[in-house]
Formats: C-alpha cells, sequence, structure tokens
C-alpha cells in the first residue's frame, strides 16, 4: 500500500507530466488523451523519453563525444542503473541557448519523468528502454550525416526513419499489445506494419521542413533519388531548385504515401471497439495524407509553412476519421479519395531490421 506521501509524489508527477506534454508537442497533446487511461500515461512518458533523445541531439553547441556520452548515460537513466538527477543536474547547465523553454524545463525535471517510467510494468518498461537505445544510439550514428548532402539512398533514408520514428511505432505497439490481449493476438500482423507507420509519418515531416533542415545545414532527402533526375541536391536553394527537382519529390511522395497507406492497414487492424485507440492513429495519418498532398500541389514551396494543412482541415479530419472510427470501409474510402491526386509507390511492408540491432 503507498504512503500518504508516494501517492502525492506521484500525482505531481503525473501533472508534471501532463502539463509539459502541452508545451513540448500541441500534436501529441491533441492525440494522446484520446488513448484510454492505462496508455495515455505510458505513451505519454514516452513521448517525452523520446524529447529528451532528441534534445540531446538537437543541441547545437555540445560537441559530438558529449551528445555520444549524455545519450548513453541517458539509456542507463531509463534502465534505472543511472541517477536521473545526476544526469539532470549535469546536462542542464551544457544546453545551448537554442533549446526552447520548454526543452530546457523537461531536463531540469528529468526526475519526476522517470519515476513514472519506472513505475510501468515490466513489458512496458522493456519497450520504452529498448525505444531509448535504439533511438539514442542511431541518431548518435546519423550525427556525422547531419549536412547538406543528404543521405545516400532511399535504403538509407529509411533507417534513419527507423531511428527516429521506425522504432517508435514498434514501441507504441508493444504497449498496446500490453494494454489489451484482444490486440496481443495480431502482435506480429502489427509488428509488421509498424515500422511503416513510423517512416510514412516522418517522410512526411522530412518532406514538409526541407527547407527549414536546409537552412540550420541538415538535409535527410536521398540523393540516388535526385541523381536520377540530374539533381544535385548538394546545392538546392529555396526558390531556386533545378530542373527535375519536382520529379524527384514527386516521386518521394509516392514513398511517403505508401507507407502512410500502411499505417492505414496497421489501424484497420485495431478492434473497432478500441475507438480512442483507432482515433489516436487516424488523426495523426489523416493529417499527414492532406499534407502529402499540400505539398504535391506546391512543389515549389519555399517554407513549411506554405504546405502546411489548415485549421479547417485538420478539424474535418478529427470529425470525419472520429465518426467513422468503426466502420473501416468508409475509413478506407476518405483515405482514398485525400490521396487521390497522390502517387502510390511499391514498398515492401518492413524494414529489414537486423541491421538497427543496438547490442
Amino acid at each position: 500500500m503507498k504512503s500518504r506521501e508516494n501517492y502525492q509524489t506521484q500525482l505531481d508527477d503525473d501533472a508534471y507530466q501532463n502539463e509539459i506534454l502541452q508545451h513540448v508537442s500541441r500534436t501529441f497533446a491533441l492525440t494522446i488523451p484520446e488513448l484510454p487511461d492505462p496508455l495515455c500515461r505510458v505513451v505519454s512518458n514516452a513521448y517525452l523519453l523520446c524529447r529528451i533523445a532528441d534534445t540531446i541531439e538537437d543541441d547545437k553547441s555540445m560537441s559530438a563525444e558529449a551528445k555520444r556520452e549524455f545519450a548513453e548515460q541517458f539509456i542507463e537513466v531509463v534502465k534505472g542503473t543511472e541517477d536521473s538527477k545526476d544526469f539532470s543536474e549535469s546536462l542542464f547547465p551544457l544546453l545551448s541557448a537554442t533549446a526552447t523553454e520548454a526543452e530546457h524545463d523537461l531536463i531540469a525535471n528529468t526526475e519526476p519523468v522517470i519515476r513514472i517510467t519506472h513505475s510501468f510494468n515490466q513489458r512496458q518498461r522493456a519497450a520504452l528502454e529498448r525505444c531509448v537505445a535504439i533511438m539514442a544510439e542511431g541518431m548518435a550514428r546519423y550525427q556525422d550525416a547531419e549536412t547538406l548532402d543528404g543521405v545516400a539512398d532511399l535504403d538509407d533514408m529509411g533507417q534513419y526513419c527507423y531511428y527516429v520514428a521506425g522504432v517508435v511505432g514498434e514501441m507504441l505497439t508493444e504497449l498496446f499489445c500490453d494494454y489489451s490481449a484482444e490486440i496481443d493476438k495480431h502482435r506480429d500482423e502489427l509488428m509488421q506494419l509498424a515500422v511503416s507507420f513510423g517512416q510514412g509519418l516522418q517522410m512526411t515531416n522530412i518532406l514538409k521542413d526541407i527547407w527549414e533542415d536546409h537552412a540550420r545545414g541538415a538535409c535527410w532527402l536521398p540523393r540516388d533519388i535526385f541523381d536520377k533526375y540530374g539533381v544535385d541536391i548538394r546545392h538546392k536553394q529555396a526558390g531556386q531548385v533545378a530542373s527535375g527537382f519536382d520529379e524527384a519529390m514527386l516521386e518521394l511522395l509516392g514513398v511517403a504515401h505508401a507507407h502512410v497507406y500502411n499505417a492505414l492497414r496497421y489501424t484497420l487492424i485495431i478492434p473497432t471497439h478500441e475507438k480512442g485507440l483507432r482515433r489516436f492513429c487516424l488523426w495523426a495519418l489523416g493529417m499527414a495524407v492532406l499534407t502529402l498532398d499540400k505539398i504535391r500541389q506546391n512543389p515549389g514551396f519555399t517554407q513549411g509553412q506554405q504546405v502546411k494543412i489548415s485549421r479547417r482541415s485538420v478539424k474535418a479530419t478529427i470529425f470525419l476519421t472520429s465518426l467513422f472510427v468503426g466502420q473501416d470501409r468508409i475509413l478506407s474510402y476518405l483515405f482514398q479519395f485525400s490521396g487521390r491526386h497522390l502517387p502510390m509507390a511499391s514498398i515492401h511492408e518492413r524494414l529489414d531490421r537486423s541491421a538497427f540491432s543496438t547490442h
């Protein structure tokens, strides 16, 4: 039985987690509350852990060596073999001024976040620990690739997407299966699509944010696709792209669209009575399809804001997917209609994860 003091600590920790989530991600602050309460708590915590790892990787003032050391330390913090307070107090003073106020706050309050992490059951903790380890080590591996040169090819882009998003899809699947014995029966089928789900959403962000990434000296576009159309992406400039650039972008839109279609297949495996889980997935992939189509309509965009979907589109996505959340045929039709002008590439359902093992 919990003491009054421990009970109050848990309430305070949960209150902090709910509050900081509102400030570090508008999107997830919108979708995570749709999940059933037990899942809402663990998925909120998982997102914050990923955000801490991401804050380390994105810091502009730390050396690559320091980032690797903090990433390795954070992996151990999540496992419970390193002290979260020591980690927080060591990292916080070194954060760049370019880190947001919310990110500073999150690092300063790593301790309550980790207390929640360590309150979960064994299967939940294993899923979170694995995700953080793969993500942190994978991002460190791609640290030196953060240049304007892009990545070598589409497979390399897929590996990057796995480290920052595909592994999250696997983690969420494990958490969903832990929550529901009925979902757990479909674990193998869901895992076949989980990486693709993550890659579809991540590719959408990459394509939307190409010029913001370019401005900070990064590019995650695959050179082989652009080389095919005679474009050297190393010398691209917003508003001054070479002939063939739009065609290469269209091909990548087709790849992203195919991955998002896999995300729909994933979602429709979830039992129809699990409406919260379905909404959590449907809202994200619905907005992804609309974003991809905005890029198709305006391939010469020079900033992400120009291809950001409107609030009206967001509200329409939420309304329609919520209205038909348990009706698979209508959901499939809505997806096909929304992406009717987008190309659809032929892709493998799942990446070969043997290249991604961390230990």
